[in-house]
């Protein structure tokens, strides 16, 4: 669908105008107007307009969203040293990487992804007009694999869109600076919602938007941006190797939505970091066959706590931590989480989805099997470590 134009007063001709325009366009043997024509029309008419750019494709669509979104877009350089092990010593290995970002601020903000700046001791990011700046690093978090850094300018930001409402099917607009390629654009489609993407600490990123809009190494922490030229994703991840079926997957790139990326981005802003729930325990996962080794009755799966924070949330609340080894005397075995907040937990990500939708200080049932009986006790979290 070709750009649609919301007009403030001449109702009456703003229609017969766009009828024209409409014409010309499917009859003129494929000719498209782009948006710069179409506006140079409207302008001679007289119009107050605002584009409101709904699902089209054409060239001239992409090319006025392309211009309007380069000046808010940045090359993010990090550089740093990271300890390498080796079999009889570590040493300090320098580094540099290169990726992408956005500005969603006027003073400065710019959005992009943890791994691009990870254990940088200097970041600085390239603007579309050249002028390379130092950054400072406002927040990061890994387990969402957002960072926010800030730089001393006046800035013109992207739009934020909604993520929550895209569909599949829906246009999708990648920039960044792939291979150091500055400002590269690629476009593709929204090929699927509601995937999982694994960041740190095997962390289990859920509802990450996937595209077939070309990713490469560079274009992390660029936007993905709709057909209105809001950004509706940050471009995180490409599929790429060898599957085990031996082939080569295409066209499988992954975006974090862009709400989550934003929730993450205000608290990285407003405090540094991101809080989140803990019960203060280790954990070790537990397979059925383990479990009826065990003598536990069970149908699925669950957590074997491992050890306990003295002090911690989950030692307050006496929840027990194995003790010893297996076998020998002396050994505790301990407690094993099958419920929180009244969900069932089978595995670590379980947990971890229970918990980071529970806010700090609130209380929550804990159900548990300990020497084969079922019970329960009233945990109140903790901040995660």
């Amino acid at each position: 669908m070709p750009p649609k134009y919301n007009y403030g007063k001449n109702k009456i001709l703003a229609p017969i105008l766009i009828a024209i325009l409409l014409s010309l366009a499917i009859t003129s043997a494929g000719y498209f107007f782009t948006v710069q024509e179409a506006k140079k029309i409207l302008d001679s008419a007289g119009l107050k307009r605002e584009i409101v750019f709904n699902g089209g494709s054409g060239e001239g669509l992409i090319s006025a969203i392309v211009e309007n979104a380069k000046d808010s877009i940045v090359h993010v350089k990090s550089s740093g040293t990271r300890i390498a092990a080796g079999i009889f010593s570590q040493r300090a290995v320098p580094f540099s990487s290169s990726g992408s970002g956005f500005i969603f601020s006027t003073d400065g903000k710019i959005m992009t992804n943890n791994h691009v700046i990870e254990d940088a001791d200097r970041i600085s990011v390239v603007l579309s007009d050249g002028r390379e700046l130092d950054s400072a690093l406002v927040g990061r978090d890994p387990l969402t694999d957002v960072a926010v850094l800030r730089i001393s300018a006046k800035t013109s930001p992207l739009k934020l869109g909604d993520s929550d409402n895209v569909k599949v099917g829906q246009l999708a607009i990648a920039i960044g600076n792939p291979l150091g390629l500055d400002n590269t654009v690629t476009v593709g489609v929204i090929s699927g919602l509601g995937r999982e993407l694994e960041t740190a600490d095997q962390f289990r990123l859920s509802d990450v938007i996937q595209t077939d809009a070309a990713i490469n190494p560079g274009n992390s922490g660029g936007p993905l941006l709709n057909s209105k030229g809001k950004v509706i994703g940050i471009t995180s991840a490409k599929l790429s190797g060898l599957l085990p079926s031996g082939a080569i997957p295409e066209g499988l790139g992954f975006a974090i939505p862009i709400n989550t990326a934003k929730r993450i981005a205000d608290e990285l802003v407003e405090k540094g970091r991101v809080v989140r729930p803990g019960l203060g325990i280790t954990v070790s996962g537990l397979e059925n066959e383990t479990l009826r080794s065990l003598g536990i009755n069970s149908m699925g799966k669950a957590l074997l706590i491992v050890d306990v924070l003295p002090g911690g949330a989950a030692d307050k609340a006496g929840l027990r931590g194995t003790k010893g080894t297996p076998g020998k005397p002396g050994f505790v075995l301990g407690d094993i989480i099958t419920m929180v907040a009244g969900k069932p937990v089978s595995n670590l990500q379980d947990l971890r989805t229970i918990l980071f939708s529970l806010m700090v200080g609130e209380a929550a049932e804990v159900s548990y099997i300990r020497d084969g009986e079922t019970l329960k006790t009233t945990v109140v979290l903790q901040e995660r470590g």
